[in-house]
């Protein structure tokens, strides 16, 4: 099992990029949340099985049609297992 806590660059907020990462991660079985930050990055922890963490990682670097993904900053942590499923956050 697996935790990565993520920040995305780009062109990612007003083109669904939560909507689309959130559903992506329900599909991968991945859990955790999504959010946009003030300064125009997305932000995301996301914990799973090592390859649907990859598959998720993947997509983020790339995003839903109309993004422009520049930068993906991963972090690895610990795994804590405490999501009960993948969800967005609103609000910084």
């Amino acid at each position: 099992m697996r935790r990565v806590h993520l920040y995305i660059s780009g062109m990612v907020q007003g083109v669904c990029f939560r909507a689309e990462t959130c559903d992506e991660a329900q599909k991968l079985g991945v859990k955790g949340w999504v959010r946009n930050l003030p300064d125009g990055k997305v932000e995301s922890v996301a914990e799973g099985e090592d390859d649907a963490i990859e598959e998720f990682v993947k997509y983020c670097h790339k995003g839903p049609p109309g993004a422009y993904v520049r930068n993906v900053e991963i972090s690895e942590e610990v795994f804590k297992g405490e999501f009960e499923d993948f969800n967005i956050r609103h609000g910084y």
